[in-house]
Formats: structure tokens, sequence, C-alpha cells
């Protein structure tokens, strides 16, 4: 089992959930987040001054995935999220210990569906 976390652009969103779902991979959270790579943030002039923010409105998605899944997922979210210019974002892939299913109780990778 895996978990791919993955930070993207905010108006890319609605491309890679579409890929996913092509991938057959349904079960993703999603989280706004703030944050800069590479860039460094951006510069604006804000009342006839330049402002330099630093963090970037970002989308962070959690993918818990097993293991025949993981390719799928991470070609989808290329997929979706690439633009080709800097700032399309990151795929990170982590071990997954365990995941347990609430409801059922169930565990493993029974549990990720």
């Amino acid at each position: 089992m895996k978990l791919v976390i993955a930070i993207i652009q905010p108006y890319k969103l609605e491309d890679v959930k579409r890929e996913l779902y092509k991938a057959e991979v349904n079960l993703i959270t999603v989280s706004e987040v703030l944050g800069h790579g590479r860039q460094k943030g951006i510069t604006e002039v804000y009342r006839g001054a330049k402002e330099t923010g630093n963090l970037l409105k970002k989308v962070r998605l959690e993918i818990a995935v097993n293991d025949n899944f993981l390719e799928p997922t991470i070609k989808a979210i290329e997929t979706g999220a690439r633009t080709g210019e800097t700032g399309d974002g990151k795929i990170f892939v982590m071990e997954l210990k365990e995941c347990i299913r609430i409801r059922t109780a169930e565990r493993g990778s029974l549990a990720i569906g």
C-alpha cells in the first residue's frame, strides 16, 4: 500500500480529478494549502508598491492506493496537472503501513477498496 501526496495548481484540480476517474481512482482527499517551490512566490504591484508574496495557493491531494494502482495514479496526476511551466507541482509516494476502515474494521488493502 502507498500514500500518494500531490501538490498541484488549484486551477488544474478538475483536470486531475478527471484523469484519476479515468484510471478508476476514486478515493481522494483534497486540501487547500500555501507554499512555494523554485519560483519562490510572486511579485505584485499593490497600490503602487511592489509586494512579494512568497506563499502561493496550491492544492494538496492525498490518495491511498494498493500497489497495483500506484503507476496509474501517478500517470493520471501527471497528465492532469502538467502545463510544462514552473510551478506545476510535485508528487510524493510513501509507504503506507496500515489502513483501517472505521465502519467495518477492515484492514490493509481491503480497507483501501
